[in-house]
């Protein structure tokens, strides 16, 4: 039997509901109401290059084995759903609809899958030894997350790098850097076999013979999705600078001795959580790729454009260090900067 899946977010949330409609279950994609009568007349359009090809692939929602639709947030009832994937930024459930959602998805203890760089508060009270009450002030609405269940819970790495091209319709999204999603076991043994069936269903299915990328890989580890968080550190928030947006190439390598400081000091951090450090990325690695990264962070690029609010997990990795009583000046400082840029956007707007 396919399993129903319901999705917040149907712009990144779109590359993770065509590998489970590809697999032969059915989702929902929630979204605006413009839309999601888009998607539900002409479906959506994921474009993924395959191994050895030049060319993406056009993987049309219409052509594959399970079903694919679109619904606004008040016209969805969670308990219809065997999982809920999280696939929007941290601020955008705070959004009245959204919010209203979340408080059903709650209620009727659906399990939830994050797909945010940013662990919901009922995740990270699932790391043993970790103090949660000092680290409200990264969320912009921490009450919405403590009405879930931690054992309800799971975080997925949003490895892929994926964007909606301007030139196209909202259905569209191109995937550039078609990496794996990676996620936690939630450690009840129902769920895990789901998450696990999805993994063995996305990874069976081929298009002409070839094997498509972009998997769902299971691991026992809370910390594996961690490891994003010394790159983010390291590049995407220090990109948002006193003087204006700077690439992540130039974040990450402008200063090497620093940059390599930073990471380091995030990667013990995690790892200090309880993560294994074979979980973590080496910093010669993250930084070879950071020669090819010449554009502003997207969390850069909204601070600039006059954005009031923006997922912190700059500020998380702060407050977490707090509760471990271990602290850097750098992450401070970039904190520091960002809180200040968002006050004066805040101010703008108002």
């Amino acid at each position: 039997m396919p399993f129903k899946i319901l999705i917040l977010g149907a712009s990144y949330g779109s590359l993770l509901g065509t590998k489970m409609i590809a697999a032969g279950h059915d989702v929902t994609l929630v979204c605006r109401a413009e839309t999601a009568a888009l998607i539900n007349e002409k479906g959506t359009d994921v474009r993924i290059k395959l191994r050895d090809e030049d060319t993406h692939r056009n993987f049309l929602s219409a052509e594959l084995a399970g079903r694919l639709d679109a619904a606004t947030p008040e016209q969805v009832d969670p308990q219809a759903y065997d999982l809920v994937c999280l696939a929007m930024q941290e601020p955008q459930y705070s959004h009245p609809t959204i919010k209203a959602l979340m408080s059903k998805i709650a209620k009727a203890r659906v399990p939830c899958m994050s797909i945010m760089n940013m662990p919901p508060l009922a995740y990270l009270k699932r790391i043993p030894g970790l103090d949660c009450s000092g680290l409200k002030d990264a969320f912009l609405e921490p009450s919405i997350w403590d009405q879930f269940d931690p054992k309800m819970m799971t975080l997925c790495s949003p490895d892929p790098q994926a964007f909606r091209p301007p030139e196209e319709l909202p259905n569209v999204l191109h995937v550039g850097l078609p990496t794996n999603f990676k996620v936690s076991k939630f450690h009840d043994a129902k769920l895990d076999a789901m998450l696990e069936q999805l993994e063995a269903d996305i990874e069976t299915y081929r298009v002409d013979g070839k094997d498509v990328p972009v998997k769902l890989r299971v691991f026992d580890s809370l910390f594996v999705p961690f490891a994003k968080w010394a790159m983010l550190a390291t590049g995407n928030y220090r990109c948002i600078t006193t003087e204006g947006p700077r690439s992540i190439r130039d974040a990450v390598l402008g200063d090497v001795d620093t940059s390599k400081e930073i990471y380091g000091f995030v990667t013990d951090l995690v790892v200090k959580l309880g993560a294994d450090p074979e979980d973590m990325v080496p910093f010669d690695k993250y930084a070879a790729a950071a020669k090819n990264l010449l554009k502003p962070s997207s969390a850069a690029r909204a601070v600039f454009a006059g954005a009031t609010n923006i997922e912190r997990v700059d500020k998380l990795i702060k407050l977490t260090g707090d509760a471990l009583g271990l602290s850097h000046p750098a992450i401070k400082e970039t904190v520091a900067i960002v809180d200040r840029k968002l006050a004066e956007n805040r101010k703008a707007a108002a």
